[in-house]
């Protein structure tokens, strides 16, 4: 169980930087990343892209819309979170959809599975806006944490039954699942 004394570090939603808050709650570190790290793997993933297509289109709001963000608000893709997971270390495994959370084992060690990221469908500004939101799970003390960004404060889970019934909830509403997990996996 979580004691008094631990700290669960928690960063709260500025603009569309949910995988910024998420990534640096998940490593429960300030700085694990930053703006300009995600945008230097954003720009180095474009020009991989570029070189493998072999022509990149430049339209006026490319300055502003990039292939894997937004330069001003940020709303990182999956491409993003992989490579910036991998960087540390990490690898990312899918979690297949036809498959309730149940097959998920939230009891393996740490060192086996770092964490959970989660992308939801969220609606902003009375509906009128659509986008994905990147939140993170974490087991921090023997306890589980929804450390997403749009909370207040880190929110503990009960169980792990009570885990597995958010990611079902989240599956169900057409949810991705991703379990961060600690080295390269086979």
């Amino acid at each position: 169980m979580a004691t008094e004394k631990s700290q669960v570090y928690h960063e709260r939603q500025r603009l569309q930087f949910c995988l910024l808050h998420s990534l640096n709650s998940l490593f429960q570190q300030k700085d694990a990343f930053s703006r300009a790290s995600l945008n230097a793997i954003s720009e180095r993933l474009a020009l991989d892209d570029g070189s493998n297509s072999g022509t990149t289109t430049w339209t006026p709001l490319s300055v502003l819309f990039k292939p894997h963000h937004n330069s001003l608000t940020g709303n990182y893709d999956i491409n993003v979170l992989i490579a910036a997971l991998e960087e540390k270390g990490k690898s990312v495994v899918w979690h297949d959809r036809r498959n309730t959370a149940s097959s998920i084992d939230l009891d393996v060690p740490e060192d086996i599975l770092m964490g959970i990221v989660i992308n939801v469908s969220v609606r902003r500004f009375a509906g009128i806006w659509k986008s994905r939101h990147w939140i993170a799970l974490r087991k921090i003390d023997g306890v589980w944490y929804n450390l997403d960004s749009d909370l207040a404060a880190p929110q503990p889970f009960r169980d792990a039954q009570e885990v597995r019934e958010f990611l079902d909830f989240t599956i169900g509403h057409g949810g991705e699942v991703l379990l961060v997990m600690n080295g390269k996996q086979s």
